[in-house]
């Protein structure tokens, strides 16, 4: 399947900033599910950026741009061709070995109440494998989307008490419970083509978790399914802070707000051969 994106996000401030500087993990790699045909990035500032790699071997690419600014816009458009591996991560680029994605962070650290809960939805399970489907089934079974239920802050505990949010929340009660039974898991940014319209508020987030065997495996809790070829990975980490596509510091200014518009769509190509 071949998929176009188009993520706009736009910082505005009411008063101007001196300066800004912004690190974004928005260019996605070739592994087996994907191959990137063609990808930008454009800045609305004059500005250089500069592309690294973090920690965990995602693309990075910074800029500072130079005020004062009453706002900044970034767009980053391109087409990928996705396949579907059964939600097997195979070929994607790794840095550290899996036990590593045991250790929790605040956002994914599970209180006894979710521990119980990863326990029960697994126990019956004799595979590594059919546990944490079993896992997947029972945290879109409980929790409700909303997206007005949580923020970029909320723990997995919160929003597993709560029993709302959004695919972030999703993805993070999943490596929460994952890693309480033993099993290495992480997070992962990225896109979802919709089948009810191409424009959306956000990109995608979803887990993976290492199954023995079978190496790095991955479930989006929020369907409920496995990725396949709607799904378009940019980034993987211990949790959304050092996965989150665009993180950023600004000196000065006042009153920010943030619009993101996001449009992720078949191509042509694609409807063609349908």
């Amino acid at each position: 399947m071949r998929i176009r994106i188009r993520h706009e996000t736009s910082y505005r401030y009411q008063e101007p900033a001196k300066s800004a500087i912004q690190h974004l993990r928005l260019t996605p790699r070739n592994y087996a599910g994907q191959h990137v045909k063609d990808w930008r990035i454009d800045v609305d500032r004059d500005c250089r950026l500069i592309s690294s790699e973090d920690a965990f071997g995602n693309i990075v690419h910074r800029f500072t741009a130079d005020g004062p600014l009453e706002s900044i816009t970034t767009i980053v458009e391109g087409e990928i061709d996705t396949f579907d591996t059964s939600g097997v991560a195979s070929g994607a680029l790794e840095r550290f070995p899996p036990a590593l994605y045991l250790r929790p962070t605040p956002l994914t650290a599970p209180d006894a109440a979710l521990t119980d809960f990863a326990r029960a939805a697994t126990a019956r399970e004799t595979s590594s494998l059919a546990a944490l489907h079993a896992l997947l089934t029972a945290i879109y079974e409980r929790m409700t989307f909303d997206t007005d239920a949580t923020h970029a802050a909320t723990t997995a505990a919160e929003a597993f008490a709560q029993g709302k949010g959004v695919c972030q929340d999703f993805a993070h009660l999943f490596i929460a419970g994952a890693r309480a039974i033993g099993a290495p898991a992480r997070y992962v940014s990225g896109y979802y083509l919709r089948s009810d319209g191409d424009a959306q508020v956000a990109g995608h987030a979803w887990s993976e978790a290492y199954v023995p065997d079978l190496g790095w495996v991955g479930f989006d809790p929020a369907h409920g399914v496995s990725p396949g070829e709607r799904h378009v990975r940019l980034a993987a980490a211990l949790d959304y802070l050092s996965a989150a596509p665009i993180r950023g510091a600004r000196a000065g200014g006042g009153g920010e707000t943030m619009e993101v518009r996001v449009r992720v769509a078949g191509t042509q190509t694609q409807s063609q051969s349908q």
